[in-house]
C-alpha cells in the first residue's frame, strides 16, 4: 500500500480510483438542531450550515435551518416543527434524525414527548446539552439589575434582527437552562419516548483537561468548574449526560458548531458530525 504521503498526493494529483468522498447513507434525513445564543450565528450561512453541507458531500441529506436564538424551548420547537415538515415534504421521508447541539437537545425533547413528534422522529442525538441545567445561566442571571438589562436587551435585539420570523425572550430562555428548572420542571414533564432513541455526547476543555479553551470561555469555564466539574466553557460533561452516553469530545462549546479556537487545538467539527452520522447508519437510522 503507498504511504501517506503518495497518497495524499495521488489524490490531490486526481489518481485515486475512488477520489469522491466516502457515502454515509442514513436511512433517515439529518436535522442539526442549533442552540442558544451568539455562538453558531457568528458563521456565515448560519448555524451549523458548513456542517451540513459536508454532511451532504458524504451523501446524508442534511438540513440545518435556524430558529429564534434567545427565545424559550416551546417557541423554538414550534418553529422546528414547521421546519421538520418542510424536510419531511422535499425528501418524502417519514420520519427524521435530530442531532442537536446545547439548547438545541431541550427544544429536541420537548418536540418529541411535549408536541408528539416521536412520531416521526427517529432518533435523537445530543452535543453539550444542558439536560441538568448549566450555572452559567443562573449566574447571568443574578448579575446586578443594570448590567443584566442592557445585555438581555441588546440579545433580545440581535435575535430579532437575525431571522426574519423569530422573536427573542432572553430572560426566560436563561431562565429555562437554570438548573433548577431544568432538574425540577422541564425533566419531570418531558420523559423520553420509549419510541425514539436517545445518545448523547459531552464536550470537555479547559479546567481539568488537556484541552486548550477560547479565552472568551475562559472565565464561564472556570466558574462551571467550581460548581459542576469539567465542562465545555458552558455545560458540564455531567449535564451533557442523557439516554444512551457515547463519550467526551475534546472541544469547547465553540468549537462544537464549527467555531474555530482561539488556541493551537484544532477540533474538525465537520469530521466530528460524520461520525455521528455514521453511527446512525450503523445502528440502521
Amino acid at each position: 500500500m503507498p504511504g501517506l504521503r503518495e497518497s495524499a498526493i495521488r489524490r490531490l494529483m486526481g489518481l485515486e480510483e475512488f477520489p469522491q468522498p466516502p457515502l454515509i447513507r442514513t436511512r433517515y434525513p439529518v436535522l442539526l438542531m442549533h442552540g442558544f445564543g451568539i455562538l453558531g450565528g457568528l458563521r456565515r450561512g448560519g448555524h451549523l450550515h458548513e456542517e451540513a453541507m459536508h454532511l451532504r458531500l458524504h451523501g446524508v441529506l442534511a438540513y440545518a435551518p435556524n430558529v429564534a436564538s434567545y427565545n424559550t424551548v416551546a417557541v423554538r420547537a414550534a418553529m422546528w416543527k414547521n421546519r421538520i415538515a418542510h424536510i419531511l415534504d422535499e425528501t418524502g421521508a417519514d420520519k427524521i434524525n435530530l442531532v442537536a447541539q446545547s439548547m438545541g437537545g431541550l427544544d429536541a425533547r420537548y418536540l418529541i414527548s411535549e408536541l408528539g413528534y416521536h412520531e416521526v422522529v427517529a432518533s435523537l442525538v445530543t452535543i453539550s446539552t444542558p439536560h441538568r441545567g448549566t450555572a452559567i445561566a443562573e449566574i447571568m442571571l443574578k448579575q446586578p439589575e443594570r448590567l443584566r438589562k442592557w445585555a438581555f436587551d441588546f440579545a433580545n435585539w440581535m435575535g430579532t434582527q437575525s431571522l426574519e420570523d423569530a422573536d427573542a425572550d432572553t430572560f426566560q430562555a436563561l431562565t429555562e437552562l437554570s438548573p433548577a428548572y431544568v432538574q425540577e420542571t422541564f425533566n419531570a414533564q418531558i420523559l423520553n419516548h420509549p419510541s425514539v432513541r436517545y445518545w448523547s455526547y459531552a464536550g470537555a476543555a479547559g479546567k481539568d483537561t488537556d484541552i486548550p479553551i477560547n479565552p472568551f470561555l475562559k472565565l464561564p469555564n472556570t466558574l462551571l468548574y467550581a460548581r459542576e466539574g469539567r465542562n465545555d466553557g458552558l455545560v458540564s460533561v455531567q449535564s451533557a449526560k442523557w439516554g444512551t452516553f457515547v463519550e467526551v469530545i475534546d472541544a469547547d462549546h465553540a468549537q462544537q458548531v464549527g467555531i474555530p479556537g482561539l488556541t493551537t487545538h484544532a477540533f474538525d467539527a465537520n469530521a466530528f458530525y460524520c461520525t455521528v452520522a455514521d453511527h446512525l447508519r450503523n445502528e440502521g437510522f
